[in-house]
């Protein structure tokens, strides 16, 4: 037999078995006659590095594909990254920052190239990192969104709904990120409350130097744009002002005064300055009344010509500025404190400025009403299904989605302009580009070099939709065997603040293209948080480095702390506790395995009688854990499960089993309570494994001798057998009994060597009889017997309805115990009282639940049986 070590060392371990599973090909899948189980995962930006997020994510994926494998299924879990355009671009810029290079002094060309070089530099660095997690993904299937084959399905998506209508392009109000210089999703602006300033500002009656109009803004600067002031059209204050003209300060122009009821009489002044080009509401006003629209902003959020003053100071310098401004040319009337929500953009924090731009549109209504279908009827589970009404809401108030993003990395827009024209056509390359061109002009001599292609890349979450088909070529090779064989997925696994970005995208995406949704079930994570509820962020300094964390605790401990306190959609509150914890878990089971190989087997034993009964018992104990697990799994209650798991093996298993079996100190166990007990443990790491992977194989390789490529994770789980409840609970009585009689010995400072006897005058519930032999070792009881009269000079308790004594002599003080069982006396007698009192009252047995009243009812009978115990007990030492 190998020497199994000492201590268990994961460092030592888990690179050993994780090479040895990629050797093995074990991780790979290709389509075959088995069922399909297939995971796509979350594709990381490929600027990420592992955080406490992913690690969170990552460990209840590999822990579903694991369990999956071993039930027998055909797996595949397929990895990747996103090319991330806005944050990888920002990277770059950065990176060429620092080399003395400014990205406008590139062609797009160059500056691509520096792109690439540094995506396939740091581009594969998180998924290296999740291999020390111990994901168990088709490294061979790694995707990535600017594949070539994978922009052709995404250029190849673009065409088609533009020829459908659902793409446009058109002048709208947008958000837009100054810092990035692109617009931004609605759904990528966070909205943060913060504390403002209020200005009130009097807008003078052309022609009138004494009679004004007030209005209140948070942002002064934008008045440079203001081309009217609105009012409600039943608001008696303004009326004398509708159709004049009032002159916007600084810059001394008239505009008009105009109704509209939008305008809320209640809200500041009652008076509306209009911006219709920096804001959405005002230029839906303008949009009605047809007022023209003035752009003061440069795309870096620097004021332009058109602001007349202050130009080229960065918006919020120009807000300082234009106060003291205001206040010299007697425009200013009051400040006051204000409390506002200030929108900013969710990938690099600038606050966002809206603002009017040229931009490709998709239509997202009609499309997306067999996504809501499919989720609100179940075709798609949401676990937990409380993200079911957020997404009907969202679903429900859709808007068109700005898909245009102004930057260089990303899939460019496949549109090309005519020659000195606004005009385009769309086409997947420039070849076809050409015939259209062609055919739309006439002119039979036009080349490509005389076409434009449109400048802006695609919103990167246009190709991200399209993951869980395009991952597999089914778009640009439709029907091929993999797509056939592995659409739809079955679980995603996410986190619910991309319900909107990804999710529900995927989900429209996946019945415009394939006919069907994309996945089964979506499994939402909670947020990981820290002991303040703080959101884990590098920025807060509070998210510890994940791999440093398995380098402290290993893998599977950091696995199982993740997931013992994360249930589907609730927040992790994280701290170093819980790796331990799990780390403590994992050398438990080490102890516990090392327990059992130690033991020198003697094949001339008989198999003791409590060996026996322990052994049929734990084979049922796992049976019924397993029916338990396979419900926990299909509802993903996984944090559940996990814990039923850690209960199993540490008090069931170890506390339990192992002392029941365990043979006397220096002596040896005999072999078939060996054999077995090596079955059984068997069994249970399988149940472990797709928690716990590397210790589970470690332990599983030191077991019985392995042939190479053998391995447990490949290895199929055995189902859940029979079990009989009656004797699962008759054990737990014998548990009791053991529990009784060890408290006994506590409560007289009886030593565990020292024989007791025990008699027990059996009640109504059945007497665990099979397993006195079980009782008799674990409790150190010489003699069992059974009487039907109370004992003399014993200490008495209750198990269920059975009274047992331990006859204790003059080893105990007896007025002590006197006066401790009249004490429990005393309160089991007032525990009856109020139990009568609310049997007693007639309206409520009428009116609760059956069940309740029958649990009150329980409590009667029981609390009357412990106290006629209790007076026989105290009548016995009286």
């Amino acid at each position: 037999m190998k020497e199994i070590p000492t201590q268990y060392n994961p460092l030592n371990t888990e690179d050993k078995w994780y090479s040895y599973w990629l050797k093995q090909g074990f991780f790979h899948s290709e389509p075959d006659d088995r069922e399909s189980y297939t995971v796509v995962i979350p594709p990381p930006n490929v600027t990420g590095v592992l955080h406490m997020g992913h690690m969170l994510n990552n460990t209840i994926q590999d822990v579903l594909v694991r369990r999956a494998r071993m039930k027998g299924k055909n797996v595949c879990w397929v990895p990747g990254t996103d090319h991330a355009s806005i944050a990888t671009e920002a990277k770059v810029v950065n990176k060429l920052r620092d080399e003395g290079i400014d990205k406008h002094s590139l062609t797009r060309d160059e500056f691509l190239k520096h792109a690439w070089e540094w995506k396939e530099k740091h581009g594969g660095i998180i998924l290296d990192q999740l291999k020390k997690l111990g994901a168990s993904c088709d490294w061979n299937r790694t995707a990535f969104t600017m594949d070539e084959e994978y922009s052709q399905s995404v250029f190849q998506v673009f065409v088609d709904l533009y020829k459908k209508g659902k793409i446009y392009r058109g002048v709208r109000m947008v958000n837009w990120d100054p810092k990035a210089k692109t617009a931004v999703s609605d759904e990528e602006v966070i909205y943060k409350e913060e504390k403002s300033k209020l200005y009130y500002l009097k807008y003078f009656v052309e022609n009138n130097e004494t009679e004004y109009l007030t209005i209140a803004t948070t942002r002064p600067e934008t008045i440079l744009g203001d081309t009217a002031v609105c009012v409600n059209p039943d608001d008696e204050r303004f009326r004398k002002f509708v159709g004049k003209k009032v002159i916007v300060p600084l810059v001394n122009r008239p505009v008009e005064v105009i109704e509209d009821e939008y305008v809320d009489m209640e809200f500041g002044t009652g008076a509306l300055k209009i911006t219709p080009a920096h804001d959405i509401n005002d230029y839906e006003i303008g949009q009605r009344h047809n007022l023209k629209s003035i752009d003061i902003f440069n795309d870096d959020g620097t004021l332009n010509e058109a602001a007349e003053i202050l130009v080229g100071t960065d918006r919020f310098e120009a807000r300082k500025e234009i106060i003291p401004l205001l206040e010299q040319h007697g425009n200013m009337l009051k400040i006051e404190d204000y409390t506002n929500k200030v929108g900013y953009s969710e990938r690099t924090d600038a606050v966002i400025e809206p603002r009017l731009s040229m931009q490709w549109f998709m239509r997202m209504k009609d499309i997306s009403k067999p996504a809501l279908d499919a989720v609100m009827n179940d075709d798609v589970q949401f676990h937990p299904a409380k993200f079911k009404n957020t997404y009907r809401h969202w679903m429900e108030n859709i808007q068109d989605w700005c898909i245009s993003r102004q930057l260089w990395w990303g899939h460019r827009i496949p549109a090309w302009y005519l020659p000195n024209s606004n005009d385009f056509v769309v086409a997947k390359t420039g070849e076809d580009a050409l015939k259209l061109a062609k055919d739309k002009t006439g002119d039979e001599n036009l080349t490509l070099e005389q076409l434009r292609q449109d400048e802006d890349v695609l919103d990167t979450w246009f190709s991200s939709w399209l993951w869980p088909i395009s991952v597999f070529n089914g778009l640009t090779q439709p029907n091929n065997k993999d797509i056939q064989y592995y659409y739809p997925t079955n679980d995603l696994v996410t986190a619910p603040e991309i319900m909107f970005f990804w999710v529900a995208r995927m989900i429209i995406a996946g019945y415009e293209y394939m006919g069907k949704k994309p996945f089964e079930n979506v499994y939402f994570t909670g947020i990981v948080r820290d002991q303040h509820r703080r959101k884990m962020s590098k920025s807060l300094g509070n998210s510890p480095d994940p791999i440093k964390l398995m380098e402290k605790y290993g893998a599977d401990g950091v696995r199982v702390g993740m997931l013992l306190c994360s249930p589907a959609g609730g927040d992790l509150l994280f701290d170093e506790s819980l790796p331990e914890q799990g780390r403590n878990f994992a050398n438990k089971i080490w102890n516990a395995f090392r327990l059992v190989k130690n033991w020198e087997v003697d094949n001339n034993l008989e198999q003791p009688e409590a060996s026996k009964m322990a052994t049929a018992w734990f084979d049922a104990k796992l049976n019924e854990t397993t029916r338990k697990l396979d419900q926990q799994f299909e509802q993903f209650r996984l944090s559940e499960a996990l814990m039923t798991v850690y209960k199993l093996f540490w008090d069931e298993f170890s506390s339990w089993f192992l002392e029941a079996i365990k043979p006397a100190y220096q002596q040896p166990i005999d072999s078939k309570t060996m054999s077995e007990t090596i079955v059984l443990f068997d069994r249970l790491l399988h149940i472990l494994h797709p928690f716990m992977p590397f210790i589970t194989e470690e332990i599983w390789h030191y077991l019985e001798d392995r042939a190479d490529g053998e391995s447990l994770m490949v290895t199929p789980a055995r189902p859940a057998g029979e079990f009989n409840v009656k004797d699962l609970d008759l054990f737990e009585q014998a548990k009791e009994v053991v529990a009784g009689v060890r408290k006994v010995r506590k409560e007289k400072t009886l030593p565990m060597k020292e024989d007791l006897n025990l008699f027990v005058n059996k009640g109504d519930d059945s007497w665990p009889e099979a397993y006195e032999c079980v009782i008799r070792k674990l409790a150190n009881v010489d003699q069992l017997e059974h009487t039907a009269e109370k004992v003399e000079n014993a200490t008495s308790f209750l198990v269920r309805t059975h009274e047992c004594f331990i006859p204790v002599g003059n080893l105990i003080d007896k007025d002590a115990e006197l006066e401790k069982l009249n004490k429990d006396l005393e309160y089991n007698k007032g525990f009856l009282k109020s139990v009568m009192k609310k049997l007693g009252n007639e309206r409520f047995v009428n009116n609760a639940p059956e069940k309740v009243v029958e649990a009150e009812r329980k409590k009667k009978d029981d609390a009357e049986q412990k106290i006629k115990t209790l007076e026989q007990q105290i009548a016995n030492l009286g």
